[in-house]
């Protein structure tokens, strides 16, 4: 075509003008910039009630800023999330608090200012709050984490000694006439009596809350919300030594530890089967068992790291156990391999070397990454104490825990597959109480279908309760709790 001078050239229709790509260009940096003015999706609220503390976690598509601000008459935790605005999400948060929540009695949440999403959580008693991010992990996106711990937590020992009382009110009672025949121990006329803090403590509860000889027959409870006083007894003798728990009893006491929980499900199964679910079941039925068995006439008392579903960090289940001076620690889990093949229980133990094997060394690795999934404060001064004592496990408690193991891996094998003939060391966290026997029980393979089908099976976890029953049973038999000294 001839382009004559003066005329006009002709865009073809499928060429867009100079002045049309401008204008979509500014439309979409306009869109752009409006995209990132709105900040993160939210993807997810989850809250987890629990005595030691409450979790509220929000979770999103990218890192959240926020400022926070702790009122404490009446006390609540408001938090300032910037740069985004409200969603149907974060309106879930207000139906998701449970009227029985020890620690958050409700949560508001509402627009502030454009941009700007403020939370308030109310709560039942004083607190001291962590607010913290987590990066992706896992399935897991960005989450903010708001943890309320109680300013005045419950003591172990004493939630302990309380359940002890409520499940036997007349123990005192008894024990006053008929005393408990001490565990055999090597030379027992040479060694002072051993110090027992939860028998003493026990001794305490037990004057205060039974001032007379006569409410010795009846619970710490009913002394306080009856009026009448019971019948009196026939007067003692002067001379008669006064009951006490530390004359009566030397409370056996068996940490049960079951893996994961909250935040961290653990191994899910091809039928969905949760580790987290399963292990807490099978640990409520050995609680039963132990808390119904008495060893050389001293009662068993089982004490349970979590006893709901909430996140425990590795070095707080140690801690715990630590604080009420347990004379075993069993941590239960559910393995899980890449193929659904791999099947049987397993029995492990800490190793202050290499591990045992290839396989102890993978399991261990991944049950020490927990605390990535389920969420931990990397800035709390506790973890680093923790983590401190993580390095002090000795040889004598690990050759007691090889001990232990054995009878449990003998008895596991009497109602499943064993994986393993023999117990297992490798570095597992979880397990370096430096004072307490420690193993970690692989129940089964979750990532199995049929051993997923035999861990959800009612039948199945009473059989692994009874066999761990057994086990422990047998270990005191060659190895009396008091035989071994306990630190303060």
């Amino acid at each position: 075509m001839t382009f004559v001078p003066g005329q006009s050239r002709r865009a073809t229709p499928s060429a867009p003008s100079r002045r049309t790509v401008l204008q979509a260009g500014s439309l979409v940096l306009l869109l752009g910039a409006q995209q990132i003015a709105r900040g993160a999706t939210i993807l997810a609220v989850r809250v987890w009630p629990a005595p030691e503390y409450s979790r509220v976690t929000i979770e999103s598509d990218g890192q959240l800023t926020t400022k926070q601000l702790f009122v404490t008459t009446p006390p609540r935790l408001a938090v300032d999330i910037e740069g985004i605005d409200l969603s149907p999400e974060l309106r879930e948060l207000v139906a998701k608090v449970k009227a029985d929540d020890p620690n958050i009695a409700g949560i508001r949440v509402g627009q502030n200012t454009p941009g700007v999403v403020r939370l308030v959580i109310d709560l039942k008693q004083a607190a001291l709050p962590q607010v913290f991010t987590l990066q992706p992990v896992a399935a897991y996106g960005h989450r903010l984490v708001l943890d309320l711990y109680p300013a005045n937590p419950v003591d172990p020992l004493e939630a302990l000694i309380a359940e002890r009382l409520r499940a036997a009110p007349t123990a005192a009672a008894t024990a006053a006439t008929a005393p408990l025949a001490p565990i055999p121990q090597p030379d027992t006329a040479t060694r002072p009596p051993e110090k027992d803090p939860l028998g003493e403590l026990m001794a305490q509860r037990a004057t205060r809350a039974l001032p007379s000889e006569a409410a010795q027959t009846v619970p710490a409870a009913a002394t306080v919300a009856t009026a009448a006083a019971p019948a009196q007894p026939p007067a003692r003798s002067p001379s008669a030594p006064r009951a006490s728990a530390t004359q009566t009893d030397r409370i056996i006491i068996v940490a049960l530890d079951p893996g994961h929980g909250g935040e961290d499900p653990g191994a899910i199964g091809p039928g969905g089967t949760r580790e987290k679910d399963v292990v807490l079941r099978v640990a409520h039925l050995l609680r039963d068992r132990i808390n119904a068995t008495t060893v050389g006439g001293n009662p068993m008392r089982a004490y349970l790291t979590r006893d709901g579903d909430f996140f425990v960090p590795l070095g707080t289940r140690v801690e715990k156990a630590r604080r009420v001076q347990a004379d075993l620690f069993v941590s239960i889990h559910a393995d899980a391999f890449t193929t659904p093949a791999a099947r049987g229980a397993s029995v492990f133990a800490l190793s202050q070397g290499g591990a045992s094997s290839t396989a102890a060394r993978w399991l261990a690795n991944k049950e020490n990454q927990a605390d990535l999934v389920g969420g931990i404060n990397v800035q709390s001064k506790d973890q680093h104490v923790q983590r401190a004592l993580l390095d002090m496990s000795t040889t004598a408690q690990i050759n007691d825990s090889l001990r232990l193991g054995t009878v449990l891996l003998g008895e596991i094998g009497t109602v499943g597959k064993l994986h393993k003939p023999r117990v297992e060391q490798a570095g597992f966290a979880v397990l370096k109480a430096p004072d307490i026997p420690s193993v970690l029980v692989e129940t089964a393979f979750i990532s199995n279908p049929e051993e997923e089908a035999r861990l959800r099976s009612t039948a199945y976890q009473v059989q692994l309760a009874d066999a761990l029953m057994r086990g422990i049973t047998r270990y005191f038999a060659k190895n009396p709790p008091l035989a071994r000294s306990r630190s303060v």
